[in-house]
């Protein structure tokens, strides 16, 4: 006030009515105010930054990229002008009855700045820590999200306080009263949170996971966890949205740890025809020894059954009461023997190739093993080859695979 009584007096000697001089001054001064504000701003906005970029880009260092890619710098700029006119406007508008008024419209810019400088700090401290490697297991979005909101909160009942001129432990004494509409509004939000701390602390879901929520369509990739939904890209590419919460109250498959297992199971069947089974005689016998992969087998069982049948004085045309080898027993063992030197079986996981229950299908022989390779594209390949080989061997045993009869069945019989 007495640099303005001071500059006041100063133009006393001027065509100005006296009355005049102390608010022309302040007014003068106002602007003068924000023009120094206006050139801090297009200081640190034009050059500032441009020198914060042209450093980042230099440095090997992905922090500082990412606090200029989440505008941490610009809104540092945009807030310096206003600090400075929070810190001396008061000063020029001493004993103004305007102090007020402009109090508490500049009170509200600084706190609104500092809002968004926090929220653009938590949005960097978020990328920084998607930076590292163990953040594909743990999402801090759910978190970063509740002190977003908490941060909103507290800045909208700080401008409330300076807009009605009240404490703002009014505003928070009166928030006990809606306790329970605040608890139906931000029902969602609670669950959410909750749920998230659960998933996070069980390591139960993660950006990145394949998982399967059959209650809400949703079969593929988790690409965002957020505090109240979860987004799955489907295989078809479209984006299925499960309530947090959900994955919590609800069961729901995470393949996780398929692909960290270093293995991706292979389980299918072929069927059988039964009428096509039937006891080895000495021809097929013959055609198998000179299989590669069942060789050393044929000779190993012949044996085997020739002590057999002589200790028990069977006769080898009796294969009724003897022992002797049977044509889908030597299929299941090449199978097996052929799965053992396939380089992409994981030979250290589940092997099994067994009979299941017969039915009016056949007689099922299930292959139970795991590839090598987890990438879907590839994993499919390899077992298509692998049934390839498989089907096509199939009669080399005189077996015959089972498949209802078609049209072309029929009309080939009916041409007979």
């Amino acid at each position: 006030m007495e640099l303005i009584t001071q500059i006041a007096g100063l133009l006393k000697g001027y065509p100005i009515p006296e009355s005049w001089l102390i608010p022309l001054v302040r007014i003068s001064l106002v602007l003068m105010l924000l023009m120094v504000a206006g050139v801090v701003h297009w200081l640190a906005k034009g050059i500032f930054l441009k020198q914060i970029k042209r450093l980042a880009e230099y440095t090997k260092y992905q922090v500082d990229n990412i606090l200029f890619e989440n505008r941490v710098f610009h809104r540092l700029a945009d807030f310096l002008p206003v600090l400075i006119i929070y810190i001396f406007l008061p000063e020029i508008l001493e004993d103004s009855p305007f102090k007020h008024v402009a109090e508490v419209l500049v009170s509200i810019l600084l706190i609104i700045n500092i809002a968004l400088i926090i929220n653009a700090t938590l949005n960097a401290l978020q990328g920084i820590y998607l930076s590292f490697q163990f953040a594909r297991n743990i999402s801090i979005r759910p978190f970063i999200q509740v002190l977003k909101i908490g941060l909103f909160f507290i800045s909208g009942i700080l401008v409330l306080s300076l807009l009605l001129d009240k404490s703002p432990l009014y505003f928070l004494s009166g928030l006990g009263a809606l306790t329970a509409i605040l608890l139906l509004i931000f029902k969602d939000v609670l669950l959410g949170f909750v749920a998230g701390i659960q998933l996070i602390a069980n390591r139960m879901v993660a950006p990145g996971d394949w998982i399967e929520v059959p209650q809400y369509g949703a079969d593929g990739d988790v690409t965002d966890i957020t505090l109240t939904t979860v987004k799955v890209q489907n295989w078809d590419k479209t984006i299925t949205t499960i309530p947090t919460y959900a994955l919590i109250s609800e069961s729901f498959k995470n393949w996780r740890s398929m692909p960290q297992s270093g293995g991706r199971r292979i389980k299918r069947a072929l069927l059988l025809d039964q009428n096509s089974i039937r006891f080895c005689d000495q021809t097929m016998l013959g055609r198998f020894s000179k299989m590669q992969l069942l060789k050393d087998y044929i000779e190993d069982r012949k044996k085997q059954i020739d002590e057999h049948n002589q200790n028990n004085q069977i006769d080898e045309k009796d294969r009724v009461s003897g022992r002797s080898m049977t044509n889908i027993g030597v299929f299941r063992v090449y199978v097996e023997n052929y799965l053992k030197n396939h380089p992409m079986i994981n030979q250290k996981m589940t092997f099994l190739v067994r009979q299941l229950p017969p039915s009016d299908k056949g007689l099922p022989i299930e292959i139970y093993v795991f590839c090598k390779d987890t990438d879907w594209g590839r994993y499919e390949s390899i077992q298509a080859d692998i049934f390839d080989h498989i089907l096509a061997v199939v009669a080399e045993f005189e077996l015959r695979l089972f498949q209802n009869p078609t049209g072309a069945d029929f009309a080939a019989n009916y041409v007979e």
